[in-house]
């Protein structure tokens, strides 16, 4: 559903079991997310460009945590996982979504950010996908309130809906996730360091100013924990990668959707790459970095012209009839990589709530010479039915 202007002042009467049914990250690209940015905000009738993110040093722990500043910020761990034979992957995102219109007010129910939750796990033998997604208010307190079921912290990552969290503790991620078909508890440890996406973290996302983001990465990240799924539960090892970002305003006007990849390589390195398209297939935008094994030099920032995403093949989703490139080959400089799906059907369909449909999936990378060189997420946007920002 959408939610208009003139319903926001009246979101916090509204109760947890209508949240309830409402989605999670890909709200940036929706009519939901649209009406709470800035970046719509009206003037006399007329649209209001979104204020421009100032180029700073990031701080940390600091800029680990939120900042409900923004409009629009969102925490994404993905991963694969290994159980004896088997292969999973999983992810979990926590996105927040400031609210302009209730911000003055004094009550401690006024929903001051809306916080979604979205969990999903890919049973590759199976070939099948899992997921569950959640959301609820925040009142905007420093501390954690009592009237309050979501919660981000501004000093450090540290946010939860619920029963379900993600928090940071020295050099490591603990992540805890219970639905009714799967459940995961997961540690992340840091093998290496930031990685900041962009001009020193500031990630532009279009050709105009106002479309950027504060972007760093952790990837190659070592995960042990367990997985619960259907009356089966496993002891799990495996990779995983995070991304956080905040921003006021992600996506140009023209553009319907995007591809992005976050891939870890068994030599240690990192591959980030994102386009985003409009509606002829036409990249408005892309970007992305690659970090060399570690000690082996500086991370390499893409430029535009770098990033280049060409279908091999595509999978038509039988719920949706939507077409996604299931397998990719992904120029970047002077690099040839081909993504391929580990199971096509990841399509991941929200449209009795949010409106958006999406693919989100395990994926695997292979070089030049087709061999596995590492696994990742590729997520892609906008193929059902045009993003609304």
């Amino acid at each position: 559903m959408q939610v208009m202007p003139e319903q926001l002042t009246a979101l916090e009467t509204l109760n947890t079991t209508f949240f309830a049914t409402l989605s999670r990250r890909h709200l940036l690209g929706t009519g939901l997310a649209a009406t709470l940015g800035p970046s719509l905000a009206l003037t006399q009738g007329v649209p209001v460009a979104a204020p421009l993110l100032a180029k700073r040093a990031l701080q940390f722990p600091r800029d680990l945590g939120s900042h409900p500043n923004t409009a629009i910020e969102w925490w994404y761990v993905t991963g694969a996982l290994q159980a004896q034979e088997r292969q999973y992957g999983f992810q979990l995102t926590f996105f927040r979504s400031r609210i302009p219109s209730t911000q003055t007010m004094r009550s401690a129910f006024a929903a001051k950010q809306l916080i979604f939750a979205h969990a999903a796990v890919t049973d590759v033998a199976s070939k099948r996908l899992l997921h569950d997604q959640r959301i609820d208010r925040n009142s905007g307190t420093t501390t954690r309130a009592s009237v309050d079921l979501a919660h981000a912290s501004e000093a450090d990552t540290d946010v939860s809906l619920r029963d379900w969290s993600l928090r940071r503790n020295s050099r490591s991620y603990l992540a805890t996730v219970k639905t009714s078909e799967f459940a995961f508890n997961l540690t992340f440890t840091e093998t290496q360091p930031l990685l900041l996406q962009g001009d020193l973290g500031l990630s532009s996302k279009g050709p105009q100013a106002e479309h950027a983001s504060f972007y760093y990465s952790l990837p190659q990240l070592q995960v042990a924990g367990d997985l619960a799924l259907d009356t089966r539960f496993m002891q799990v090892t495996g990779s995983a990668w995070l991304d956080h970002e905040w921003s006021h305003s992600v996506m140009p006007p023209q553009a319907v959707g995007w591809d992005w990849i976050g891939m870890n390589l068994t030599d240690g390195s990192a591959l980030t790459a994102f386009r985003l398209r409009d509606s002829t297939g036409t990249a408005v935008w892309a970007g992305g970095s690659w970090r060399a094994a570690p000690g082996t030099g500086q991370p390499e920032i893409f430029v535009p012209e770098h990033v280049v995403f060409k279908p091999l093949r595509y999978w038509q989703s039988p719920a949706t009839a939507a077409r996604y490139p299931v397998e990719w080959e992904v120029l970047t400089g002077q690099r040839r990589h081909t993504v391929r799906a580990l199971v096509d059907n990841q399509e991941l369909d929200s449209s009795g709530s949010t409106g958006a449909v999406y693919w989100e999936g395990l994926s695997e990378l292979l070089d030049s010479e087709s061999q596995v060189v590492g696994h990742g997420y590729l997520e892609m946007t906008g193929y059902a039915k045009p993003l609304k920002l």
